[in-house]
């Protein structure tokens, strides 16, 4: 089966409640999209303007794409790896942005959120059709060239260099939030006042339901390929207007190599080692105001693990996360625990 199928597929979303079970007049208008190499899919309140709002979203998201792409020719991310160590480059104020703010994560995160993967990324290539286990010494001639602090901005002239030649840089971590920000933005701008965005797994609302009532977002269960009763979720969120994002070693990994082996090379790589994150964390789950900060976020606390990643959600305002274990138990920041319901009985909340 395809990568990116499996992809869709694993990542996809329970989404609890859409409409009410009682009997109700309200009505969605739904559409879908494939950009930014997932799933896009909309469900808003119908009104004067909601399938204008939702066609607006929807070419936005492409000018994000054609922007931000690391594989499409011709985008700010692809000009600027094909300049490393030669020249700076000048890139749209929504490309500059993205990346001034995941160099900010970086920071935040003490490289555990790092853009400059790709040289790693590229050679494991677990995204495409020939996904392959790189020898160390390839992983260590690609980490001589992964360093988030060699990204030079200039935000007078909307430039970005890398400073050494080989490296190279990749928004997939960030720029689906962006993405995500950009579409609640544009539906309220369009009189939307109620509605749920799915960008492959990344959930943005609208407010909550017409009545007031909050979403209820089921969270992908992480070993759903491993439950004998095929149990989809793995616990319930509430949201009337935030994000949620989750970050997983379920959504895109080596299946062939994982069906011979049981070893599970996912796409989430750590910066430190080249390979992918491996401290016993499968799945990350962030809720916050703001998608673009949740999709780093969640990202960079699977890296950092179960410990520092809980200590930095519970020191970030406006910040929850929930971190799932491979032992199956369930660690919630301090906001969280007592809002999240329907745990998988597999699964324990620990803390």
């Amino acid at each position: 089966m395809n990568n990116k199928i499996i992809a869709f597929l694993s990542i996809f979303f329970l989404i609890l409640n859409l409409t009410s079970c009682r009997k109700t007049r309200t009505e969605y208008l739904k559409d879908d999209l494939f950009a930014l190499d997932t799933y896009i899919t909309f469900s808003v309140i119908e009104g004067d303007r909601a399938k204008e709002g939702i066609d607006a979203t929807k070419k936005r998201i492409r000018e994000i794409e054609e922007r931000m792409s690391a594989h499409l020719p011709g985008s700010d991310i692809s000009k600027i790896n094909d300049n490393a160590g030669k020249q700076p480059v000048k890139v749209n104020p929504d490309t500059f942005f993205v990346i001034k703010k995941a160099l900010e994560y970086a920071e935040l995160t003490n490289g555990s959120f790092d853009i400059s993967l790709l040289p790693v990324s590229r050679l494991w290539n677990i995204n495409g059709e020939n996904p392959r286990v790189p020898s160390p010494e390839e992983i260590e001639k690609a980490l001589a060239v992964v360093d988030y602090k060699k990204i030079r901005l200039n935000e007078e002239e909307m430039t970005v260099f890398l400073e050494d030649e080989g490296m190279a840089i990749d928004l997939g971590g960030i720029a689906k939030g962006y993405a995500g920000d950009e579409t609640v933005r544009i539906l309220k701008e369009h009189g939307v006042t109620s509605g749920l965005v799915n960008l492959g797994g990344n959930i943005v609302a609208v407010n909550g339901k017409e009545d007031g009532s909050p979403w209820r977002i089921g969270i992908q269960n992480p070993r759903i390929d491993e439950d004998k009763n095929k149990r989809k979720h793995v616990a319930v969120l509430d949201t009337r207007g935030d994000a949620i994002v989750t970050s997983g070693d379920y959504e895109r990994y080596m299946v062939e190599h994982y069906e011979k082996t049981g070893e599970r090379y996912h796409h989430i790589f750590d910066p430190e080692t080249g390979y992918p994150a491996k401290n016993g964390v499968i799945s990350v789950s962030i809720i916050t105001k703001n998608a673009i900060d949740a999709d780093a976020l969640s990202t960079s606390l699977f890296v950092m693990g179960v410990e520092e990643g809980l200590k930095l959600a519970n020191e970030l305002e406006g910040v929850e996360a929930m971190i799932v274990a491979e032992d199956k138990s369930i660690y919630l920041s301090k906001g969280l625990k007592d809002a999240v319901s329907g745990i998988h009985p597999d699964y324990k909340v620990v803390n």
